[in-house]
C-alpha cells in the first residue's frame, strides 16, 4: 500500500507527517512543521527528515537540534536558516518531498548522521559516516544504481600524488588529471602517506593541497565502486585511510587551493584543510545520494562543520552545483581568488 505523499497546502497550519508505505515496510518521510503553530510532534520517526517552516519571516526560537532543516522567508537569516523566497516556499516543499521520496532511506541516513555527528569529537564523527556508509554500500538503493551504470575501466597502478617542498612549504598536489583527479585507492593511500609525513615532521612545515589539470577532483573514481564485498573490512579501511582526518589533525597549517570541478571526496577532502581558496571556476557538486549512498570520504564532518549540518543537507538533497561565489557566501570556501 502506499500513502499519497503528495505535498497538502491545506495542512501547514499543522504539523504534516508525509510517509510513503511500500510491500517491504516503511520508507523515508518527511515532517514538516508550520512553526507559527504551537503544536509540535511529540514522537518523530526515525525514517523522517523534520523540516520546520516559517513562513513570516521571523525566524522565531526553536530548538534547532529537533529540525533537520529550518526555512525561513527571511532575507538575510542566521546559519541554522536557510532563505527561500516566499512565493517559492510550497514549491520548495514539494521539491524536497519528492527528493527525498526519490533517494529513499540514504537521504534519512544522511540526516541521522548530521544529526548524531554534530555532538561529536571529529574522529568519532568519522567512524559514525564509515559504519553508516558501509550500510549503505549494502543497501538496495546502491545496489540498483549499480546495475543502471555503464561499465567502466578499472584505474591502472601508478603514481597519483606529486609532493614537493620549498623550504618551510610542503605541496602535495593530486596529479592524476587524465581520470580527473578521481579518488581510488592508489590516490587515497598515497595522499595518507604524505599528509602522515607531514604530521610527523618536527619541522611542522605549512601543507599546501592542490592538483594538476583543469579540475581539481572529479571525486571517488566510479570504476572502484561496487567492488568491495567485505563491508566491515570496508568501514576499517575507510577509518584507518582517512585523508580527512589527517587534514583535520593539520588544519592549523593547511591551505587547499580548489579550482574547477570538486565533486563528492572533491571537496569533502579538502574542506578539512584550515583555509581553503577556490578559483573563480570551480564548482561544488554531491552526488552520492543519486547513488544510493552519502557523502563518505569525510564530508559529513568536513563540509557540515564548515556551513553547518542544515544547509549540507538541504544542498544534497536539492542535488544543487554551486559555484565559488555562492561556496564563499556559505563558508564552504574561505576566498575566491586566482585565475578562472
Amino acid at each position: 500500500m502506499a500513502a499519497d505523499y503528495a505535498y497538502n497546502r491545506a495542512m501547514t497550519a499543522v504539523p504534516v507527517l508525509q510517509f510513503d508505505v511500500q510491500a517491504s515496510g516503511i520508507a523515508a518521510g518527511v515532517v514538516i512543521v508550520d512553526l507559527a503553530c504551537e503544536a509540535r510532534p511529540v514522537a518523530l520517526s526515525p525514517t523522517a527528515i523534520v523540516i520546520g517552516v516559517d513562513r513570516a519571516g521571523a525566524t522565531p526560537a526553536v530548538n534547532a537540534a529537533d529540525f533537520d532543516l529550518l526555512l525561513t522567508v527571511a532575507p538575510q537569516p542566521t546559519p541554522d536558516w536557510i532563505a527561500v523566497s516566499a512565493a517559492e516556499v510550497d514549491s520548495m516543499l514539494e521539491q524536497l518531498c519528492a527528493r527525498v521520496r526519490g533517494f529513499g532511506l540514504p537521504a534519512v541516513v544522511l540526516a541521522q548522521v548530521l544529526r548524531i555527528g554534530g555532538g561529536l569529537a571529529a574522529a568519532e564523527a568519522l567512524l559514525l559516516e564509515s559504519f553508516a556508509y558501509s550500510a549503505l554500500l549494502g543497501g538496495q538503493a546502491f545496489r540498483d544504481w549499480l546495475l543502471k551504470r555503464a561499465p567502466r575501466a578499472m584505474p591502472s597502478p601508478g603514481t597519483r600524488i606529486r609532493c614537493t617542498r620549498e623550504g618551510d612549504i610542503l605541496t602535495i598536489t593530486l596529479a592524476h588529471p587524465s581520470r580527473r583527479n578521481a579518488v581510488d585507492a592508489y590516490m587515497r593511500d598515497e595522499l595518507v602517506e604524505h599528509l602522515a609525513f607531514a604530521c610527523d615532521d618536527p619541522t611542522l612545515p605549512a601543507v599546501q593541497l592542490r592538483a594538476d589539470g583543469p579540475d581539481f577532483s572529479a571525486g571517488g573514481d566510479l570504476a572502484e565502486f561496487g567492488g568491495s564485498t567485505d563491508l566491515v573490512r570496508a568501514h576499517a579501511i575507510r577509518t584507518l585511510r582517512s585523508p580527512a582526518l589527517l587534514l583535520n589533525s593539520l588544519a592549523a597549517r593547511t591551505t587547499a587551493f580548489l579550482h574547477g570541478a570538486c565533486v563528492g571526496a572533491g571537496i569533502e577532502i579538502p574542506a578539512a584543510a584550515g583555509r581553503v581558496v577556490a578559483a573563480p571556476d570551480t564548482r561544488f557538486w554531491l552526488p552520492e545520494l543519486e547513488m544510493g549512498l552519502m557523502p563518505g570520504a569525510g564530508g559529513t564532518v568536513t563540509i557540515a562543520r564548515r556551513i553547518g549540518r542544515r544547509r549540507m543537507l538541504f544542498w544534497a538533497l536539492t542535488g544543487r552545483q554551486i559555484d565559488a561565489r555562492t561556496a564563499l557566501e556559505w563558508g564552504l570556501v574561505d576566498e575566491v581568488r586566482g585565475h578562472g
